[in-house]
C-alpha cells in the first residue's frame, strides 16, 4: 500500500504517515518506480501507532514500546505504568482547566454589572485590573 493509500485506510494525512516513516516508527519497503510500499506489518503497525496517540501516548512513549516489543519483551507492564503517568497528567490538565473555566465565569459574573471605562496611562482594561477570584486558584507563575 502506497502513502496515500494508508493515510485513506486510516482516515489520516499522508503527511501523518511520511511523520511516522520519517521518525522510523514506519519502515516502508521501496518499490523499483521509487514509491515507498507499506506491507501488511506497516500497515497494522500505523494502526498501532494511531491507537496509541488516541490513547494520549507520545511518540517518544510509542518509540519506548515498539523498542520493547521489539526486543522480544512483554511491552505490557510499560504500556500500564505509561498510562498511569499520562493520565495522572491528563487530570492535572483537566483541574488546570476547572479552574480557568471557574475563573472565567467569576470574570464574566462580575463584569456583567460594571460600566466600560476608557484607558488611562495607569490602566489598559479596568474589568482585568479589577478582577479577584472568588478562591485562591489565581493564575500561574510558571
Amino acid at each position: 500500500m502506497k502513502v496515500t493509500e494508508l493515510a485513506k485506510e486510516f482516515g489520516t494525512t499522508p503527511d501523518t504517515v511520511r511523520y511516522y516513516t520519517r521518525l522510523k516508527l514506519l519502515n516502508p519497503t521501496k518499490s523499483e518506480n521509487g514509491y515507498k510500499y507499506y506491507p501488511p506489518t506497516e500497515i497494522s503497525r500505523l494502526k498501532f501507532i494511531l491507537s496509541a496517540r488516541q490513547l494520549g501516548f507520545s511518540v517518544s512513549d510509542i518509540q519506548h514500546i515498539v523498542d520493547e516489543a521489539s526486543l522480544g519483551k512483554a511491552a505490557c507492564p510499560l504500556v500500564r505504568s505509561l498510562i498511569k503517568e499520562r493520565l495522572a497528567e491528563t487530570e492535572k490538565q483537566f483541574q488546570a482547566m476547572l479552574a480557568l473555566r471557574k475563573n472565567m465565569k467569576d470574570a464574566l459574573a462580575q463584569w456583567e454589572i460594571k460600566e466600560d471605562k476608557a484607558p488611562t496611562s495607569t490602566m489598559v482594561c479596568h474589568l482585568i485590573d479589577s478582577f479577584e477570584p472568588t478562591e485562591n486558584n489565581g493564575g500561574s507563575h510558571e
